[in-house]
């Protein structure tokens, strides 16, 4: 585990910082030809650069860039073991410059360092080496076609993709797609979120730097209407992966439907819950996992477990322990390592959180300033903070009388992208996990698998692919049969 600085070694690491704020495009940064934008710490409200953005020049130049590079084939063509020798080589650049990354990725976004010291920054470089190394281990197929024919079966590079990320996990986002991505062979261009756009802009230099050829991987920082929409309706783009909310979503697929159909990629939104039935064991435990999955980077997590469905049998001794467990979970400052919880983003999204904390709450319910402490509050199935999505560090408690009712409930929901189990019955669990419709279910712990697992979602949580594992690499390909004709040609007319 990384060691963390104390509160003056990484303001010290701040007031150096060389911040990247251009696009980064064909290889070098430069000017883009959109407004000026202020990048704001949203810890103080205080400006920490100012951003040239792209604008709708600058996708069609990013995008004749990644054209151009994707035909020369340097990248696209290349053997697999040059495209993995590449991205290992970014990732020791990256490792070089984690703790910049991780004091860029804490001021912009209002992550707590620890969190981006200990886990955003070495899950991204882990995720990045991951794919890398599969580039080279990826078997394609024959089919049974007979002594007459041999039928192969290939993956190819999908061409153009644009990925556009969320501004919750910055970097382990922006490793979620470029990873796999360009371990295929791919171009990408990324559309970071407006709010935390420096990580992105940096790793693009650095992936340069390592080797990856101009043109290969791209940056544009920037609005939705200026780069976002631009890139949805491009008729030389062939691929959208997208993670952010399920409105945003929904124009994404409109954006294909109106241009050249191309594939799009959407994880999306979630209301997840945590179900723990009348057997679960250790409450101690069960109740680490709870408050993890409901706190963690602020509930800004499209997984987060914001409801908790408790069985009225284990409902009192579980709350006590929770609200134990929530003396640990500092909130202030996000450079300062001592705490657990930093700054929402910004503040349209505070006032959106804000307008949540109504009624009595259990724990919690006031902000103070950007920052919102842990909130709890036990309520109706049928509440508004039981049913939308709030994206914000609130728990709705919800007391059941039965597994099946507490299944039931776990489906009552427009999404499903994820759930967790708790109970000592391994029937019961395993009959939980397959009933419930969601993308990852755990089983007595809270979670999303690891790199190696597929990442997704039901319903309106998202479709069309998965990240993590060897699934995000074939949502990055097209399949392509290559049939060859073995027959003699004395034998007459083999055609049919």
């Amino acid at each position: 585990m990384t060691d963390l600085l104390t509160r003056a070694e990484y303001a010290a690491i701040a007031a150096d910082l060389d911040f990247p704020a251009a696009p980064f495009i064909d290889g070098k940064f430069r000017k883009g030809a959109g407004a000026m934008m202020p990048t704001l710490n949203p810890a103080t409200g205080e400006e920490i650069t100012q951003i040239s953005t792209a604008g709708p020049a600058d996708v069609d130049l990013a995008v004749s860039k990644a054209r151009e590079a994707f035909d020369q084939g340097h990248w696209a063509r290349m053997h697999p073991s040059g495209r993995k020798d590449v991205l290992i080589k970014l990732c020791k650049y990256i490792t070089r410059r984690r703790r910049e990354l991780a004091v860029l990725e804490s001021l912009e976004s209002g992550k707590p360092i620890r969190d981006c010291e200990r886990v955003d920054i070495p899950e991204a470089i882990h995720c990045i080496k991951w794919h890398a190394e599969a580039a080279d281990k990826i078997y394609d197929q024959t089919s049974p076609a007979g002594d007459d024919a041999l039928s192969v079966i290939v993956r190819e590079p999908v061409g153009v993709v644009a990925a556009i990320l969320p501004w919750n996990f910055p970097l382990l986002m922006l490793a979620w797609k470029i990873g796999p991505a360009l371990a295929a062979g791919c171009s990408v261009i990324v559309k970071p979120a407006e709010q935390t756009s420096m990580t992105a802009l940096r790793v693009a230099e650095l992936a340069h730097m390592a080797g990856v050829p101009r043109g290969v991987l791209q940056v544009l920082p920037g609005d939705g209407p200026s780069v976002g929409e631009p890139l949805g309706r491009h008729m030389d783009v062939d691929m959208v992966s997208f993670t952010g909310s399920t409105e945003t979503g929904r124009h994404f697929l409109r954006y294909a439907a109106d241009s050249n159909l191309k594939k799009v990629v959407l994880e999306c939104g979630g209301k997840n819950p945590a179900v723990v039935l009348a057997d679960a064991e250790n409450l101690d435990h069960v109740a680490e996992h709870v408050v993890n999955a409901a706190f963690w980077n602020m509930g800004e997590n499209c997984s987060a477990a914001s409801r908790l469905i408790v069985h009225k049998d284990v409902k009192a001794p579980l709350l006590e322990r929770i609200m134990a467990r929530l003396r640990d979970w500092k909130t202030g400052d996000p450079l300062d390592p001592a705490n657990h919880l930093g700054a929402l983003i910004d503040a349209d999204h505070l006032a959106k959180v804000n307008g949540y904390l109504t009624g009595p709450a259990l724990a919690g319910g006031t902000s103070d300033g950007p920052f919102v402490p842990p909130a709890i509050y036990e309520v109706a199935k049928d509440d508004v903070k039981a049913r939308e999505e709030i994206f914000g560090p609130i728990l709705s408690v919800i007391e059941v009388a039965s597994t099946d009712e507490a299944i039931a409930l776990a489906n009552d929901t427009a999404y499903g992208l994820a759930a967790s189990v708790f109970t000592a019955n391994t029937r019961t669990a395993i009959r939980a996990a397959r009933d419930i419709r969601a993308g990852t279910v755990t089983v007595n712990c809270y979670g999303e698998g690891d790199i190696a697992t597929p990442f997704g979602g039901y319903k309106q949580s998202g479709f069309g692919g998965r990240d993590n594992g060897m699934h995000a690499h074939d949502q990055y390909t097209e399949l392509k049969t290559i049939w060859v004709d073995l027959s003699d040609p004395a034998d007459g007319d083999n055609i049919g």
